[in-house]
């Protein structure tokens, strides 16, 4: 089983080193292969993804990535931005399925900034399209304005869009996963202003069809954001686009107590995928040891169970997580009175003691 490691920038080596040491511990045949990716690729080749580490990923049977971005790179012409190896990443790969689940710990119940009634036994999974939508769409780029509100002046534009058979397999990801949990799918769009949606709407209509044993319902993207805040555990899976997912799923991570928390997983056709924490390179408090390894474990804990078919060392992983949790480990991000604060390092040397 070959792993492509890219660890990225920011805290992403930090997080990433303590994934790769719990890997160690399972002994399973695993061959792991490192290589640069983002703006630590950008300064060793001037490009965020270079061929061979494309390359690399390409061949691998699942990749650990860690995070990219910094902000002395938000002036590169942005092509050569270290956000463009994820988005590169996905494309080249095929990657169109996100998965995000949202789960609150019971021993963070606290953490969180809502009331434990609201988020206790929280259990969520979003599921977000990826390769389509206002990301992806065609044309895009700036103009001067032959019409509007201010002709003559400097505008940006960027398409929207989503074709049928897009919409179809997102749709299919959803109902397989919701058949596997509370057969429930919300499907988050917002067909009443965008013809886009009015599509994405009607096709996944269509596709429930097909899983008469699975509830759907509809919710336009603002009231989904309101009713994640207002009664979270409404929602079991929800899907949607590729903004509207990106946003929602940023806001159910603090329902959990901290975006540290949050794995990802996102897949193509063949189940070969990209497994990441949900969080971003974090260059605030990148190389103070402080960061939280425990999303990227736990997408570690992903990649075994949805690339690598090893289900049972998945659930080893995950029970180890939330031993440390017990035992009342934290780091900074989900620290709280009464609750030990441990460093990267030391929790990620916790989660291997556990196993």
């Amino acid at each position: 089983m070959k792993i492509a490691v890219l660890p990225g920038d920011g805290i992403g080596t930090e997080i990433v080193a303590e994934a790769v040491k719990v890997l160690n511990v399972l002994e399973l045949k695993l061959e792991m292969e490192t290589a640069l990716v983002g703006g630590a690729a950008y300064e060793a080749y001037g490009h965020p993804l270079p061929e061979a580490t494309l390359k690399l990923a390409k061949e691998a049977d699942a990749v650990l990535f860690g995070a990219v971005g910094d902000w002395k790179y938000d002036k590169l012409d942005r092509p050569l931005r270290p956000e463009q190896a994820i988005l590169g990443l996905r494309k080249n790969l095929g990657l169109f399925a996100n998965l995000r689940p949202a789960i609150c710990y019971e021993q963070l119940v606290g953490a969180s900034s809502l009331k434990p009634e609201l988020i206790s036994g929280l259990d969520i999974l979003i599921i977000r399209e990826l390769t389509g939508d206002i990301y992806f769409g065609q044309p895009r780029g700036r103009r001067i304005a032959s019409d509007g509100l201010f002709p003559g002046t400097e505008e940006a534009f960027d398409t929207m869009r989503y074709s049928r058979p897009e919409i179809e397999r997102i749709a299919h990801v959803a109902f397989q996963a919701a058949r596997k949990r509370s057969k429930r799918v919300t499907s988050v769009d917002k067909a009443n202003v965008l013809e886009t949606f009015q599509l994405w709407k009607d096709v996944v209509t269509e596709v429930g069809t097909q899983y008469p044993d699975v509830a759907l319902d509809h919710m336009y993207v603002d009231n989904a954001a309101m009713q994640l805040v207002r009664d979270p555990k409404k929602f079991d899976v929800v899907v949607t686009g590729n903004m509207f997912g990106d946003i929602l799923s940023d806001e159910a991570s603090m329902l959990t107590g901290s975006i540290g928390m949050l794995p990802s997983a996102s897949l193509n056709a063949s189940k070969q995928g990209l497994y990441e924490p949900s969080h971003g390179s974090a260059p605030d408090i990148a190389g103070k040891g402080i960061a939280n390894p425990l999303a990227t474990i736990l997408s570690a804990a992903m990649m075994l169970r949805f690339s690598l078919n090893q289900e049972a060392a998945a659930q080893r992983i995950e029970a180890a997580v939330k031993t440390v949790l017990a035992q009342g480990l934290r780091t900074a991000d989900i620290f709280s009175p009464g609750t030990t604060r441990v460093s990267t390092l030391e929790m990620g040397a916790a989660v291997v003691r556990a196993l």
